[in-house]
């Protein structure tokens, strides 16, 4: 028997999804099962009544970064009106500018080595790349997603690319990290945690020749077992935040003297959480997420 849908949640999502891989829907049957229903709502939608819901997610917004003062403000006008939603916006403020990895390397978290700027002025790159002692350096905008804007360029490749690049940030923040060789190698692995609980893994490696881990720039996904080394690695990183969280995605790569990990990134806005790679991940989110409304309900 079909179970009855008496309470709504809204998975906020993008206007245009085309070219983007999104499998949020994958937890619309098992939410189901457990009495929601669930509808996808663009996060810039206007005149939405919102308090129709129940429960207001973010999910797969990933336009928020042309736009990024007017998805904070509209995730709080939406916050405001006392719908339960996850995850807060103060963390969605906190985790939106990506010079929150120095504050958890200033908590004892081994991260990337990084070295950050407002502005990257003409001749600059190459300072930056002395500084961090390697001869390659991958440059990112502190607000991204999906790797847009990110640049990866050897120091000898510097004369014919640096200009190209100080172009591009020219006006806007950037951070510049040495390019992590294992990330090749072997990969980036991503950990999903629902309610602080681990659900599954995954690597992700770049196709030939390029940096770029994500499947919409041709990465390869694969499902993996967290041994307990990355387990640990991924959980001293959530043990340092003190807000609940419904889901984290804590992404690591190994460092280069290979005896341990570094946090790339930590994603607890709208991570794409690759349900479709576990069977049961669906079923653990919507169990995670009916498990938190019942216990503000109490």
């Amino acid at each position: 028997m079909e179970a009855k849908c008496n309470r709504r949640c809204a998975f906020l999502t993008l206007q245009d999804p085309t070219g983007f891989v999104i499998d949020d829907q994958l937890a619309y049957a098992p939410l189901q099962e457990l009495g929601w229903q669930v509808e996808a709502v663009p996060w810039n939608q206007t005149n939405v009544d919102w308090q129709v819901f129940d429960a207001v997610v973010v999910r797969s917004t990933w336009d928020y970064t042309a736009e990024p003062a007017k998805f904070l403000e509209a995730l709080a006008a939406i916050e405001r009106t006392g719908v339960p939603f996850f995850n807060s916006v103060d963390i969605v403020r906190w985790n939106l500018d990506k010079r929150y990895l120095r504050e958890l390397e200033e908590r004892g978290v081994p991260t990337v080595p990084t070295v950050w700027r407002d502005r990257l002025r003409p001749g600059e790159l190459k300072e930056l790349c002395e500084e961090l002692a390697t001869s390659e350096v991958v440059v990112k905008p502190v607000i991204g997603a999906g790797a847009r804007g990110a640049f990866r360029v050897a120091r000898r490749q510097l004369k014919s690319h640096a200009g190209e690049i100080e172009a591009h940030y020219r006006d806007q923040p950037l951070m510049v990290q040495p390019f992590v060789p294992s990330v090749a190698s072997e990969g980036e692995y991503s950990l999903f945690y629902f309610n602080g609980e681990l659900s599954h893994a995954i690597v992700k490696t770049p196709k030939a020749n390029d940096f770029r881990v994500q499947e919409e720039h041709g990465g390869r996904i694969v499902a993996v077992a967290a041994s307990s080394e990355l387990r640990d690695a991924a959980e001293r990183v959530l043990d340092t935040l003190a807000d609940p969280l419904l889901y984290a995605r804590v992404d690591l790569v190994r460092n280069p003297s290979g005896d341990g990990f570094w946090l790339m990134e930590l994603e607890l806005i709208e991570p794409s959480l690759y349900l479709r790679m576990d069977p049961e991940a669906a079923g653990r989110f919507a169990a995670a997420l009916d498990r938190r409304i019942a216990r503000i309900e109490r």
